[in-house]
This record gives C-alpha cells, sequence and structure tokens, in this order.
C-alpha cells in the first residue's frame, strides 16, 4: 500500500471513526445522567468534543501502529472510557444495563444514518469516492463498534449488560473477570476468535436489518 493511499485512506475514515467515539461514549454519560449518575457530566464527558473522548494510546497510537505494521489487515482500539460510578444509579444493577446499551445503540443509530446518506448520495447522483467511501467506511466503523463493544465479557459493554441481566450470584461471578477482561479481549482477537465467532456474524445480521429498516427510504428515494 503506497502513501497517498494510505493517506487516502485515513482521510476517509477519520470523520466517521470520529462520530463513533465521540457519539458513543457521550451516549454512556447521557444515559448515566438520566438514571441518576452525574459523574460524566460533571467532568464534562458529555460533549460531542472528540477531544474529551480521545485516548492518545489507544485512539491514535495503537491504531496507526497496527495498520502500518499490518498492511490495514489488522486494527485495534480503544477511547477514554466515560466514568460511571453505578453505585449512583438510582437502580443500580437494572440501570447498568442501559447506561451499557447507550453506546451501541448509539453505533447502530450512526450506522442507519451513513446508510441513509449513501442512499441519499446515490439518488442525487454524487459519484465522488471520496464521499460515497466515506458513507461505506461511516457504516463499517460503527458496525464494529456496535458489535464489538456487545461482546459479552467485562469491560466491554456487554459484559456489562450480562452482569445486569444475570442473578445476582453469577454476575458477582463474571464481575470479577473485568480487571482480566480487556487482556482477555485483545487475545481473542489476535487469535481471530472474536472476529469468527461473534464479530462477522453479527454485522452482517446488524447490516441486514439496517437493509430492511431503511427499506421504505430506498422505496421514496429510487
Amino acid at each position: 500500500m503506497d502513501l497517498a493511499q494510505i493517506i487516502q485512506t485515513v482521510a476517509i475514515y477519520a470523520l466517521p471513526v470520529l462520530f463513533a467515539i465521540t457519539v458513543h461514549e457521550a451516549a454512556h454519560g447521557y444515559a448515566a445522567r438520566h438514571f441518576g449518575d452525574p459523574t460524566a457530566e460533571r467532568l464534562g464527558r458529555i460533549t460531542l468534543n472528540p477531544m474529551r473522548h480521545i485516548d492518545p494510546i489507544g485512539t491514535i497510537a495503537m491504531p496507526l501502529l497496527l495498520y502500518f505494521a499490518t498492511a490495514g489487515a489488522f486494527l485495534f482500539g480503544y477511547a477514554k472510557p466515560v466514568p460511571v460510578n453505578f453505585g449512583r444509579l438510582r437502580h443500580p444493577k437494572r440501570d447498568m444495563v442501559w447506561v451499557a446499551l447507550a453506546g451501541p445503540a448509539a453505533n447502530l443509530a450512526q450506522a442507519m444514518a451513513w446508510a441513509a446518506a449513501g442512499y441519499l448520495l446515490v439518488a442525487l447522483g454524487v459519484q465522488e469516492p471520496f464521499f460515497n467511501g466515506m458513507a461505506r467506511a461511516g457504516i463499517l466503523v460503527n458496525l464494529v463498534m456496535f458489535a464489538f463493544n456487545l461482546f459479552p465479557l467485562p469491560p466491554l459493554d456487554g459484559g456489562r449488560i450480562l452482569v445486569g441481566l444475570l442473578p445476582m450470584r453469577p454476575a458477582m461471578t463474571l464481575s470479577r473477570v473485568e480487571p482480566y477482561g480487556f487482556f482477555i479481549v485483545l487475545a481473542l482477537v489476535v487469535t481471530g476468535v472474536v472476529s469468527t465467532l461473534w464479530l462477522r456474524p453479527l454485522m452482517r445480521i446488524t447490516a441486514q436489518a439496517i437493509e430492511w429498516l431503511l427499506t421504505p427510504l430506498r422505496w421514496l428515494l429510487f
């Protein structure tokens, strides 16, 4: 992959990635505030300013290093987590589910918005590769974030959702995994387990669901 192609790819993905991360994290903070925890709000994390959510290592350095090292074949990164004091939620175990679900839900909504934008570009006859590529990138990035964050292992959102849904004893057992969960997930990502058994199937199902939900828009535009 030559330098010009790398620069073009980074330019196409930059805006979708920034939006995906920012809205995801802000959604967690907003949901936490709604259910009684003002921690994120007091720290200025309920904002659409991407600089408040970017982690220099996880959001910039690691993805770029992996991108160049693997010629784009493997990417992994993370944002600065929004702080949530689950003990301050009005109903901690139940509300934890909604706070955790808010982030992936925000990515699902963005994937639908980018897909709708792609349909609109086609309907308007826009053939500029940059804009069409950005719409496709927006769909892909948000599908990846939606599916990956729903993986049922803490500290990912899916793990916290599962902790909130399980009875107390198994929920407490699962929650003890959280300090090691990131390293377990990273190992499963590197070995391809997450991609093969979770990420790709869930992304495919979600993409089909989005296409079905946007059927009325396609009928209207075409």
